[in-house]
């Protein structure tokens, strides 16, 4: 008798080491610091979810919207206690599109495209992705990466923030949206919030009753079937941190799968349901469809916009900048980006497209410690994603902002708003952080003469008060 009790403490004091072990070996997850409150989080997250839901065809399905729901509850009860948020409102919504793609907000909205399901060969390589993507709200990696790039204030950041998030085509339609079209490229993850995210979501995953290799399977499917000449669209905005694979499955080997989720038979419902509808369309097909719409309204009636003035004001968007620009223009918008416009500058287009037609805009992004010609091609590259017939008129020439050396570049456009084309011309300099200041002139083609001395007068007029 006595023998036994020794035997079977032995084994239960086993079992709770072994346990205890396996908790310990996990990789420790620490949010990133984030100047947003987390009740901004769900404001921003809100505003994003209202812009992709207007923009984006959303599948309304009983049994495909019962799928998603069960994995996400199943996941969000998996959340650890000093993690959670009582602020956040999870929810989880299919978007009819074929391209392989999901992503979540700030504040807990989520988005799965169809085609993410219906590449998934079981539930659990969707739980994978979706684990990922809780992950990147719970650390709030959204907000934290805004915190980054954040120079003007907290603003109007919603669309920019959901653009970036998002990536690809279909980030570039919500990015349009919302302020003057020039997508946010310093919000999009980085690496090592990518490995945060990959090692919470295999912890969230075991925790809720899914075998966390499976989400190194659905990201090996992504990569293999998403492809194409532009890669897969959700790899654009969650680069690969390095041995995803391999980190993964590592992770994997330190945990131990709680049980079973049991939502195999709610995958097999919904697949069933989805292979009886028609085709999902592609993001290039739902963007044609809205420009057929017409950009009509707004941008279409002529509007007179006065000649920069000849005398400057001095404006300060932000306590280590100063600069002046012609009395006769207005800061206009707010969040990522300052912009200054004449009255009749900024239009908006009939499909809720919005165009920044005269003025200057000024911006932060994140230069993760590549050289400012590097920075510069990654922030024309990302103008041209919102923007596709942004050709570059001329190289790169060193120009003086605010006593430093800088590049600046002239460009040509054709607004996809107004229909007119535009003279743009873009500066750059690094700031002491790392990150680059850039700032973005533009008029009409048939105006850019009398603008260009405007442009050149606004750029030598710049004072940096960052410390050096």
């Amino acid at each position: 008798m006595t023998r036994r009790n020794t035997r079977n403490s032995t084994m239960m004091l086993a079992a709770a080491l072994l346990i205890a072990t396996s908790t310990l070996a996990q990789t420790p997850i620490e949010p990133p610091k984030n100047s947003f409150t987390p009740q901004q989080d769900v404001e921003l997250g809100q505003e994003a979810a209202a812009e992709v839901r207007q923009q984006l065809p959303v599948l309304k399905d009983d049994a495909v919207d019962d799928f998603v729901d069960r994995v996400g509850r199943r996941l969000v009860a998996a959340v650890p206690a000093h993690m959670e948020q009582p602020a956040f409102a999870y929810t989880f919504e299919v978007v009819n599109l074929k391209e392989i793609n999901a992503f979540a907000l700030p504040g807990g909205p989520m988005f799965l495209h169809r085609g993410m399901i219906e590449a998934a060969s079981s539930d659990a390589e969707v739980a994978g992705v979706m684990a990922h993507e809780l992950s990147h709200v719970i650390l709030r990696h959204g907000t934290a990466q805004a915190t980054k790039g954040q120079k003007f204030g907290l603003g109007a950041l919603a669309g920019q923030i959901a653009g970036a998030i998002i990536g690809g085509r279909t980030g570039q339609i919500i990015a349009q949206g919302s302020q003057f079209g020039l997508s946010a490229y310093f919000l999009k993850y980085s690496r090592e919030y990518e490995r945060q995210a990959d090692l919470l979501g295999a912890q969230l995953m075991a925790r809720a009753g899914y075998d966390p290799r499976q989400m190194a399977n659905m990201f090996r499917t992504i990569q293999r079937e998403g492809g194409g000449s532009r890669g897969p669209e959700w790899m654009s905005s969650h680069p690969d941190p390095g041995n995803r694979d391999d980190a993964i499955n590592r992770e994997a080997s330190m945990l131990q799968v709680a049980g079973s989720a049991n939502t195999g038979a709610s995958f097999q419902s919904a697949r069933r349901r989805l292979g009886q509808m028609s085709p999902a369309p592609t993001m290039e097909q739902v963007a044609r469809t809205q420009q057929q719409s017409g950009n009509v309204g707004t941008a279409g009636r002529a509007m007179r916009v006065d000649p920069p003035s000849s005398r400057f004001r001095t404006h300060q968007p932000a306590n280590f900048l100063r600069l002046s620009v012609p009395e006769n223009w207005q800061a206009v918008g707010g969040g990522n980006t300052v912009a200054y416009a004449p009255e009749g500058g900024v239009v908006r287009g009939q499909g809720g497209q919005v165009a920044f037609t005269h003025g200057v805009q000024i911006g932060v992004a994140n230069g993760d410690g590549a050289a400012l010609r590097s920075v510069t091609e990654q922030l024309v590259a990302s103008f041209a994603g919102s923007n596709p017939q942004l050709r570059r008129q001329s190289g790169y020439s060193r120009t003086n902002v605010g006593g430093r050396t800088g590049l600046t570049t002239t460009l040509s456009n054709v607004s996809d708003v107004t229909g007119a084309r535009e003279a743009v011309m873009l500066s750059t300099v690094q700031l002491s952080d790392g990150s680059v200041l850039y700032i973005v002139g533009v008029a009409p083609a048939s105006e850019a003469r009398s603008y260009a001395n405007a442009f050149s007068r606004v750029r030598q007029s710049i004072r940096i008060a960052d410390a050096r």
